[in-house]
Order: C-alpha cells, then sequence, then structure tokens
C-alpha cells in the first residue's frame, strides 16, 4: 500500500506511539486525521502537521464511527487505519483485602480491547467500500498489543487481558477480511519510551532500558512508527502480531 497520497486514521494519535505513527505518516505524504481523546494536544499535532483532527473516546462506538467518516471523506479516502489508544492498570486478582474490583477491569477491556474492535468494525466497514490498487488492497489496519499479552507481570491482569484480546483478534480479522483485500496486522511493543514512563525518576528509567538484551535501553517512539510504516508497504504482511521489543521476556515482577 502507497502512503504518499493515501487517507490515515490514527487514533491515539496525539502522543506517545500514536504521535510517532502520525508525524512518520505526514512526512510520508498521507492525507492525515488524527484522533484523540485529549482535544487540545490532539487539535494542536494536527495543527502542526497540516492534518484534521476529531475528539474521539474510543469507547463511544459513535464517535468512532464518526471519525472514520471524517477520514474515509478525505482526499484519499481511508485506507491506513492505526489504533494507538490505551490505558493501564496495576492491581492483582486478589489479595487479604479482598478480589480485584470489577469497575477497572471492565474500564480497561472497554478502552483497550473494545476500543481497538470499535475502530476495526469501522474503519474495515468503510475500507470495503474502497476501490482495490494494483495489488488487489484496499487497506491496512493496525493494532496495537503488548508484550504483557504474552508476558502479564503481577498486578497486570487487566491489562494482560486486554492486549491479549487485541492478538486473538489479528488472525481471524485478517481472514475475515482477505476477500477484501484488507490487511490487519498487530504490533506488541516491550518497554517504550513514552510519556507513561517519562514519569519515572531517570534512574529507573535506565535501569528498565538495560533489562532490554539488545539494544539496551527504552524503544523509541519513531522506531514503532518505523514498523508501522513497513506494515503498510510490506503487502506479505498480513494476520501477524509482531513482537518489538529488543528480545525482552518480562519477569514476573
Amino acid at each position: 500500500m502507497d502512503i504518499s497520497g493515501s487517507g490515515a486514521l490514527v487514533v491515539g494519535g496525539a502522543s506517545g506511539l500514536g504521535e510517532a505513527t502520525s508525524r512518520r505518516l505526514a512526512e510520508q505524504g498521507a492525507v492525515l486525521t488524527i484522533a484523540d481523546v485529549n482535544a487540545e494536544k490532539g487539535q494542536a499535532v494536527a495543527d502542526e502537521l497540516g492534518a484534521a483532527f476529531v475528539a474521539v473516546d474510543v469507547r463511544e462506538e459513535d464517535q468512532v464511527q464518526a471519525a472514520v467518516r471524517q477520514a474515509a471523506e478525505a482526499d484519499g479516502g481511508l485506507r491506513i487505519a492505526v489504533t494507538c489508544a490505551g490505558t493501564g492498570w496495576a492491581q492483582r486478582v486478589a489479595n487479604s483485602k479482598g478480589p480485584h474490583p470489577l469497575q477497572p477491569f471492565e474500564t480497561i477491556i472497554a478502552i483497550n480491547l473494545i476500543g481497538t474492535f470499535n475502530l476495526l468494525r469501522f474503519a474495515a466497514a468503510a475500507m470495503i467500500a474502497n476501490e482495490p490498487n494494483a495489488d488487489g488492497e484496499r487497506g491496512v489496519l493496525i493494532n496495537t498489543a503488548s508484550v504483557a499479552a504474552f508476558d502479564g507481570q503481577i498486578g497486570q491482569v487487566a491489562y494482560s487481558a486486554s492486549k491479549g484480546g487485541v492478538v486473538g483478534m489479528t488472525l481471524p480479522v485478517a481472514r475475515d477480511l482477505a476477500q477484501y483485500g484488507i490487511r490487519v496486522n498487530t504490533i506488541a511493543p516491550g518497554l517504550f519510551d513514552t510519556p507513561l514512563l517519562a514519569t519515572l525518576p531517570e534512574e529507573a528509567r535506565e535501569s528498565l532500558g538495560k533489562s532490554i538484551p539488545f539494544p539496551p535501553r527504552l524503544g523509541r517512539p519513531s522506531e514503532y512508527a518505523l514498523l508501522a510504516e513497513q506494515i503498510i508497504v510490506n503487502p506479505m504482511l498480513n494476520g501477524e502480531t509482531i513482537r518489538l521489543d529488543g528480545a525482552i521476556r518480562m519477569a514476573p515482577r
């Protein structure tokens, strides 16, 4: 799929991995729409990149549908959709004080898993209406999981379940959409230098980076964006979850 001239929607595109992806796609000539729950930051990034912006809470299907519609109506249609929206929660399934409360578990599932599904279903429906390119492609969908889907740590039951669900959806959704020439892949990042880790002391950040076999540092959001670009342009990448983690395997804690 050629990026230049193609319509692209990046959900969660105003910060971290999503912002880096927005910037990369804009540099490559995509007709970009940024969607994010943070309207102020999202509008600022969109203005800087000459992109459109739409405020979206991925749990709200009408908002996701509106964002997809806006992107599909722009020049270039909607041929690329990347979802980076997500959040975390740390709590054990039970301890001496009682069980894990249900509400935060439901919230993490709603944002990380159902939110991803919302983008997949609406973006795919829009892409089906596209004319195929010379390779028969109508679109590319990229999800964001985490190494926690495979190496969930103590206290990550909600987060790991949500990201494991994203991994589990990848192949069946790719198979569902294969007849339409729409590819579906997932990136599972390891430890990346995102706003979440930016709140940690520098010593803690360095220690986390050194736990990665190679390169022994935190991942850069630009490296996530580079992989997203490579997925888009390589027509043989389909139905795959790619760990982007420097060969780390997370310890229990």
